[in-house]
């Protein structure tokens, strides 16, 4: 499934494709989920937040969706971080994130090399872009040793992603779903072909729900659970450390 990728081709690509697309990156993401995304994301912030959390990271937060979630949603006043290299993403999420009480610090740094300490964060919250980190990336052992190096022992990895349809009948129509309506909306609305292309084409080979069980098991975690979304098209898993 994962081809051999020179590292520095890579991270141009993923950096080219989330500098070009920011203005309306929010739109888009409503549009190709027909406003799905955001539900899928609240049930995402509320496992971040159980055991209430002191510390959460909501990592490549993009334009923070996921940390003001997770603000709005919770009771108490953890400390929120937001994490993501792509700085038109940053300054967009910074404007969001204004008219929230609960403050959140959304930080330009990359995954290879995260800005805190050794065990910092209670939780790690991911949306969307976890498949970014590992698809045909040969970055993904650096990005995941850092992941584990800043969460602490018995802390939740929590990531809501898209996945694989078991029904061989719903994965068809997901691909074509996916080739149609995701693919020309994304285009059309953008103006950047290849970002769609890229989309369609890491969603439609990326893990299935035991694949990515399994991978997370591998990588070192425990205690690894999913909850699938949408008949499987997507799908939210938490692993503890």
């Amino acid at each position: 499934m994962f081809e051999t990728v020179d590292n520095s081709v890579v991270r141009k690509h993923l950096h080219q494709i989330f500098t070009r697309i920011p203005v309306r990156y929010d739109l888009i993401n409503h549009i190709i989920t027909f406003g799905m995304d955001t539900g899928w994301r609240e049930k995402a912030a509320l496992a971040c937040l159980e055991g209430n959390p002191t510390r959460i990271l909501d990592l490549c937060c993009g334009t923070g969706d996921l940390a003001i979630t997770i603000a709005k949603l919770a009771r108490y006043n953890p400390e929120i971080t937001g994490v993501d290299y792509s700085q038109p993403m940053l300054v967009i999420a910074s404007r969001k994130q204004r008219s929230f009480t609960n403050k959140i610090s959304f930080i330009h740094a990359d995954v290879a090399k995260l800005p805190f300490e050794d065990c910092y964060f209670d939780c790690i919250g991911i949306s969307f872009a976890f498949r970014n980190l590992t698809f045909n990336n040969p970055m993904r052992p650096i990005y995941l040793k850092e992941i584990f190096r800043v969460l602490r022992s018995g802390g939740r990895f929590v990531i809501v992603e898209s996945s694989q349809p078991s029904c061989a009948f719903i994965r068809l129509c997901d691909n074509l779903y996916l080739s149609s309506w995701v693919f020309t909306s994304g285009y059309l609305l953008s103006g950047n072909k290849e970002a769609y292309r890229y989309l369609v084409e890491s969603v439609r080979d990326f893990f299935s729900v035991k694949e990515m069980e399994d991978f997370l098991l591998n990588s070192g975690f425990v205690n690894v659970t999913s909850r699938k979304l949408f008949f499987g098209a997507a799908a939210i898993h938490t692993a503890i450390k």
